[in-house]
Parts: structure tokens; C-alpha cells; sequence
């Protein structure tokens, strides 16, 4: 009786939520599909288990796999094992090519047969055996002293082998570490080393672009990332925004470096300087995207920065080369014919900058003049007839009594000049001379 999978029996990666091979970073799309079967007719099998873990088997008996099957494969020491078929036909061939896989093919191990109820139920009373025990290795591991950290165990179908999945600084003599868990689990125990973005990759996580990690959703193969990445993109060399979450520098530094190295040949040489009658000039910076080249009159400085496009650059090069030179570093005709970035008025750093605060400094001016102004005999309080003054701060005042006791009140600084388009002032009378 052949077993067909359910949606809930696949199982195998806790991101699927019942969706199989069809979502985790082990998932692939056969765009040869549509090949006639005799093309597709390939002995050769991808099948794929646990985590990353993927081998290539032989189907002699021409079984009819597709994608998604469960089949029963040999081990590969002894036993057997179940697996989810991940890739048939024409693809498997341009995969090998591709990954240069011809030494696995070479030794592949054979299908038995699609798997059957029976052995789905050795296959999930195995997986279900996997936590507690990966819990029990860790406290066997830290009773002995052991510095490394266990992260996963895969079992095998038939329950009589696993595979601990291990993260070590260092060399760690963990022979004593097998004899005790073959004891303690009565099974014949791999130990396999995995890196930090293995173990990232497990996990999983959000990186700071927004998105899930590229080891946790698609990427399965890593590939040495440097510093010199980076420095080919004209990135900050800042560790905590090269390293990702699991303490490597990221891998997506490499994506875009064969893009920046290609533009780097369209530009001149950075140790030319650039002859011209206003002095010379040194090479600073440069944007590969965009086309410019930054020069200073001082080498490895920023004093009096011109930027110029890679045209501009190469065309006072040949003219140093002829004994010419320009009498500016720039050209008036580039620099007018240069697009007005119609984005800046509504750039999201346009507040960023303070305002100033101009009213606080015309208030002081303000103060300072009337400071300075003399003073007339009618204003003053000190001098001149009581009932003159208190007529003229009836006839000038515009507000409420009450609010002109209060805002005396609240300041003991002498009140200011009246001014000229606000309070009503009587003409100033010339004092009678005696």
C-alpha cells in the first residue's frame, strides 16, 4: 500500500506551516517541467531532509517521484531512511553541473520504495524523539566541561542513528561526549560542526533591511565574505553595521561586488592627479553608481572638494598627457547642462536642521533702542503734573484696566515706549522758558 502524503504530515520545516518543501530555502522551481517525458526520464534523484541537508539517489527501479513524494532511501551507514523527494528530471542534471556535485552522484545511494503508513510512522515517532534528546546532550555536554553548544539532532527514520549538530570555537575532544550519549539514547551517534550562519540560518530572524534572514529563507550555501567587499562599495567600515546576527560579517555584501568591480573599470586610475592652471589636483572619493569623481588640491584631504564626472576626468588626463592644461577642474558647459534635484524641498531631512530664532533677537534690539532713546518729561514718571500722566495712560491704553494691573504685576521691569503704530501719543509740548 503506498503512502500519499497529507498536507499536515510534512513536517519538516517549522516555517512551512503545512506547506512542505514549497516555502523553506530548500524549495526549488523546475522551469523544465514542460519538457516531454522522454528528456525528463533521469535516473538520477535530489532528495532532501532535515535542515539543509540534501543527497542525491538512484531510482532503478523507475519509480514514478514527483516532488513532494516521501521515499525510503538507503543510509549511509546501513539501514534506511525517509526523505521528501525535492527535485526529478532534466533540473537534476544542470544542478550537478552547476554545484559540481559529480563526486556525490558518483556515489549515490539508491530508492527502496515510496514510503508506505507504516514507515511514516517510524519516520514521525523519530522526529518527535529529537528536542528531548537534543535537551538531554546539552546537560551531558556541560557536565563534562565541553565548550560547545548543541543546536539540533536529527534522527534517522528507523531510530538507530543521529546526527548532533554541534557549534565549537575550538578543536573539542568530545570522545568521552559519544560513548556517554550512546548509552544514554542507545543509538550510533554522528557528531557534525556547523557555523554561526548555519546556526543563524536555524534560528531565523529579521535582518535590518526588513526582511527574513537570506540564511534562514533561500541561501544554503556560504560563501567567505572579507572587508574588501565592502571597500569596493565605499561602505563605512563600522563592525556593527557590517556584522549580522550571527557575528559574521553579512552575507549580502557579496551580492552586489561583481556590479561595483565592473564600474571600477570605467574609471581612471586614482593615484593620476589632475594638472590645471589653479593648482593640482588630488584623488579623494568616488561614486561608481553615479558616475563622479571627487578631487582636493591636498592629497587624502577635503580642502576645496570639485566633483567631476568620469568623462571630465579622462578628458584632463589626455590633455595633461599632451601638455595642456584647463584653467578649471570643472566644465561651466557640464555644470549648467546638471539636472536640479526636484526631490530636495521635499527631502525627509529638511527638519533637521534648527531654526533660528529671530524674534528673540529683534525683541533685543528692540530693548537696546529704547534703552538708548532719551526719555521725555510726559513719560516720566518722576516728573510733571500726577493728573497729566494719568490722562495720557487712559487715552493710550487699547486694553482692559485689568489686564494692564495684571501685567504689571507679573513684571517689575518699567514699562516700554510706546510705539509708533500701536498706542495713541499726544504731541510733545516745547517747555515754556521762564
Amino acid at each position: 500500500m503506498e503512502y500519499k502524503p497529507d498536507l499536515l504530515d510534512k513536517i519538516d520545516c517549522p516555517r512551512c506551516k503545512g506547506l512542505g518543501s514549497r516555502c523553506c530555502k530548500l524549495s526549488t522551481y523546475d522551469w523544465l517541467a514542460d519538457l516531454p517525458d522522454s528528456v525528463q526520464q533521469q535516473e538520477i534523484v535530489e532528495v532532501q531532509f532535515k535542515n539543509t541537508r540534501k543527497n542525491y539517489y538512484r531510482n532503478v527501479d523507475h519509480l514514478d517521484l514527483k516532488r513532494g513524494d516521501y521515499v525510503v532511501v538507503e543510509a549511509d551507514s546501513g539501514g534506511y531512511d525517509v526523505g521528501m523527494v525535492a527535485l526529478t528530471g532534466a533540473l537534476v542534471s544542470t544542478r550537478i553541473r552547476a554545484n559540481h556535485d559529480e563526486q556525490y552522484v558518483d556515489n549515490a545511494k539508491v530508492i527502496y520504495r515510496k514510503a508506505r503508513p507504516a514507515d511514516m510512522d517510524h519516520y514521525r515517532a523519530a522526529k518527535l524523539r529529537e528536542h528531548p534528546t537534543m535537551i538531554e546532550s546539552r546537560e551531558i555536554a556541560t557536565s563534562l566541561g565541553l565548550d560547545m553548544k548543541i543546536g539540533d539532532v536529527e534522527y534517522q527514520a528507523d531510530g538507530t542513528r543521529a546526527i548532533f549538530y554541534y557549534i565549537a570555537d575550538q578543536r573539542v575532544d568530545f570522545r568521552k561526549l559519544i560513548r556517554l550519549l550512546a548509552d544514554a539514547f542507545h543509538i550510533r551517534v554522528e557528531m557534525r560542526q556547523i557555523g554561526a550562519r548555519q546556526e543563524a540560518g536555524r534560528i531565523g530572524g529579521i535582518g535590518p533591511c526588513g526582511r527574513a534572514l537570506c540564511c534562514a529563507t533561500w541561501l544554503s550555501r556560504f560563501n567567505s565574505v572579507s572587508t574588501a567587499a565592502a571597500r569596493f562599495q565605499n561602505l563605512a567600515q563600522n563592525s556593527l553595521k557590517l556584522t549580522g546576527q550571527c557575528g559574521k560579517l553579512k552575507c549580502c555584501t557579496n551580492y552586489e561586488v561583481d556590479v561595483y568591480m565592473e564600474a571600477k573599470k570605467a574609471f581612471p586610475s586614482s593615484r593620476t592627479p589632475l594638472e590645471t592652471e589653479s593648482g593640482t589636483y588630488y584623488f579623494n572619493k568616488c561614486d561608481l553608481l553615479a558616475g563622479e569623481i571627487t578631487y582636493s588640491l591636498a592629497p587624502k584631504s577635503l580642502e576645496e572638494p570639485e566633483t567631476i564626472s568620469v568623462e571630465r576626468a579622462k578628458e584632463i588626463i589626455e590633455m595633461n598627457q599632451r601638455g595642456e592644461t584647463p584653467e578649471t577642474l570643472s566644465d561651466q558647459q557640464e555644470a549648467s547642462k546638471k539636472p536640479k534635484d526636484i526631490l530636495f524641498d521635499n527631502a525627509i531631512n529638511r527638519f533637521d536642521q534648527p531654526k533660528k530664532r529671530k524674534r528673540r533677537k529683534n525683541n533685543r534690539k528692540k530693548n537696546l533702542n529704547n534703552n538708548n532713546a532719551p526719555r521725555s518729561k510726559s513719560n516720566d514718571p518722576t516728573s510733571g503734573d500726577a493728573e497729566e500722566l494719568a490722562n495720557t495712560v487712559e487715552e493710550s491704553q487699547d486694553r482692559p484696566e485689568s489686564q494692564e494691573e495684571t501685567a504689571t504685576q507679573r513684571s517689575p521691569k518699567p514699562r516700554r515706549k510706546p510705539q509708533a503704530g500701536g498706542r495713541r501719543r499726544r504731541p510733545r509740548t516745547k517747555p515754556q522758558e521762564e
